[in-house]
């Protein structure tokens, strides 16, 4: 028996929940536990009950735990780390010195962006003191529609843990993280994920409120190309956790970054100047090479320990001198993958009609030159949201990197003489103030349409004998292909959730709920169009699926659907499988599916009787 009676309490959809009360029993014997204290000479001290506890955190002086104890009424809807539960600051000799947060009632934040749960719902130690605690809670109820001047409170609770917290700071934004630098330095970042809006502001932990913060970047979180970095940390040899890193004289601290740019990714470190709040390049990859910092040796950034490679040279370790501008080799890896040694990649950029760049990782099978014709292609993708084209728009990866074909089982089909499209990018994007999904089929289709036609344009690609695939969200996008538009001979669907009604509290960045928006849903669920599905459909499931929302029975319906409207479809469920398949009888059976799969409807099938997939044609149904 389960009730609910009038608190409003939407919630993913989970699967492996307690399912009775023999669950229940079974989850009390199987979790509960015992935080104890083991010396260096091998004796065991408990501390405290026994309980099902989730969080027993040391302060960073070792002389108090914070501990999380799930209680209670246990939930059929949500997974454990959101059952009820009591946050509490104990001694070491297991006594209870204040109870921070006490949830007597399953908590899951609301779908919709920047929704939380009201209360303190982030609680954590203050790395850089000797027992502080750090607590977050939202000043606006955990409603981002009320109207409130800010949005959370961050507050100190230190020992011995009497009286009110001192408030610390608060945003305007929802709070994104602090790091924590020294007693009088700290950045706090603020993000809102309406927009993409992100801010980080230098703050004095020492002065009331946090001083007079100063803002240190304002920008989009989509934005790659203005990605500041992230912090060069080290392990701090007294407390044992990563701080960052910082000169010897102690004005500057590091970032190391990604260094994406139009030209492709050019990893780079840069010098953040403390009393400037400015930054300096110390050193960027340059082409014909693609180099990564791995860490910072020293304080001052004399040297750096890298990863180099090129389009030839696989990546080895390098220790790279800044002072002396040399490059010492320390590790010689060969060729992982000598036998893809031929096989031809190129990092390819195109444009969508409406303007959005787009860009894809090519495979050419070895030995292969346009003389010996045009390959039969298979592409496999997984969708993206995007708040704004431009951020859509951005190339990512680098076309100096050592391509070799990682393990996927697509990939092995470039030795089978198929061309694969690897990750051709399939932004959604949001306009005018509308949700990316309210225009998802004619974006996704836009996509794919123009990922074939410029392979065709390159002179690779048959466009009579394409195939595309997925995994999960991938998987969805195969259908939704192949329902709305007849680009594709056939497609491949791992694991994928296709009747957006059985995830009616949102799926994905999907803020709204099925009752919210209906329409949306049902345009999107491919089984609502499976009399349309006319290609050839591989279906796979994990039947042991332990991802919010892919139930095997997504798969299974939908391949009731096919079968009823007249379809060719095939379905494999595998045993014991969760989302991601594991089991190396698994990946080869899988291999040997795709192949005499693609091998028939793709590689071998015969031309098409009408031609609804020409070039510049969206190809609709």
């Amino acid at each position: 028996m389960q009730e609910s009676y009038g608190r409003s309490a939407p919630v993913r959809t989970y699967e492996y929940l307690l399912q009775s009360p023999t669950d229940e029993a079974l989850f009390d014997y199987y979790f509960n536990d015992q935080v104890s204290l083991v010396g260096l000479d091998g004796k065991i001290t408990p501390i405290g009950q026994p309980g099902i506890h989730t969080r027993a955190t040391p302060s960073p002086d070792g002389t108090y735990l914070l501990v999380e104890t799930v209680q209670r009424p246990y939930s059929y809807q949500v997974p454990l780390d959101v059952f009820p539960s009591r946050t509490e600051i104990w001694n070491l000799n297991g006594k209870v010195l204040r109870e921070i947060r006490n949830s007597h009632v399953a908590e899951e934040a609301p779908s919709a962006r920047d929704a939380v749960i009201p209360g303190i719902r982030i609680v954590y130690w203050r790395p850089d003191a000797p027992s502080s605690l750090v607590m977050v809670e939202a000043l606006d109820k955990g409603n981002p529609r009320n109207t409130v001047p800010k949005r959370d409170q961050i507050s100190l609770l230190s020992q011995p843990f009497t009286g009110a917290a001192t408030p610390f700071v608060q945003t305007e934004y929802r709070f994104g993280g602090v790091t924590w630098v020294s007693p009088n330095t700290a950045f706090l970042t603020e993000r809102l994920s309406r927009g993409a809006k992100q801010r980080v502001w230098m703050i004095d932990p020492s002065a009331p409120n946090g001083g007079t913060p100063k803002l240190i970047w304002d920008r989009s979180a989509e934005d790659r190309y203005s990605d500041p970095g992230s912090w060069v940390l080290v392990q701090d040899p007294a407390t044992e956790r990563f701080v960052p890193l910082r000169s010897t004289d102690g004005r500057y601290l590091y970032l190391r970054g990604t260094g994406a740019s139009p030209e492709g990714d050019r990893p780079f470190i840069d010098r953040f100047d403390l009393t400037t709040g400015k930054t300096e390049r110390l050193w960027q990859s340059a082409a014909p090479d693609y180099e990564q910092a791995l860490q910072v040796v020293d304080r001052d950034a004399n040297q750096l320990i890298t990863q180099r490679e090129s389009p030839t040279d696989p990546p080895n370790v390098f220790v790279r001198s800044l002072r002396n501008k040399s490059l010492t080799q320390i590790t010689k890896l060969s060729d992982p993958a000598p036998y893809f040694a031929n096989v031809k990649s190129e990092l390819i950029t195109y444009t969508r009609p409406d303007g959005v760049k787009l860009s894809a990782t090519l495979y050419l099978p070895p030995g292969y030159d346009k003389s010996k014709g045009r390959l039969p292609f298979f592409f496999w993708a997984y969708p993206r949201e995007f708040q704004s084209a431009d951020a859509a728009s951005q190339l990512a990866g680098s076309p100096y990197q050592f391509k070799r074909p990682a393990r996927q089982n697509y990939l092995m089909l470039l030795m089978h003489g198929y061309g694969v499209l690897d990750g051709p990018t399939m932004p959604i994007v949001g306009a005018n103030g509308k949700e990316p999904n309210d225009s998802y089929i004619e974006q996704l289709v836009a996509s794919a349409q123009a990922a074939v036609d410029k392979i065709v344009d390159m002179g690779v690609a048959d466009r009579d004998r394409i195939g595309i695939g997925g995994h999960s969200y991938g998987a969805f996008m195969t259908l939704n292909l192949l329902a709305h538009s007849d680009i594709f001979r056939t497609g491949i669907a791992e694991s994928g959730a296709y009747n957006r009604t059985l995830t009616p509290f949102g799926f994905q960045s999907e803020p709204r709920t099925y009752w919210e928006a209906p329409e949306v849903y049902n345009a999107m669920s491919p089984f609502n169009y499976a009399n349309k599905i006319n290609e050839p459909v591989l279906l796979t499931h994990g039947q042991r699926d332990d991802n919010s929302g892919t139930f095997p029975i997504q798969s299974e319906r939908l391949f009731a659907a096919i079968k009823g409207n007249g379809g060719n479809v095939r379905y494999i469920q595998l045993p014991l499988e969760p989302h991601g398949y594991t089991a190396r009888e698994t990946q080869r059976h899988l291999l040997w599916e795709y192949i005499n799969w693609l091998d028939k409807y793709v590689k071998n099938a015969p031309p098409r009787t009408t031609t609804s997939a020409t070039a510049g044609s969206p190809a609709p149904k």
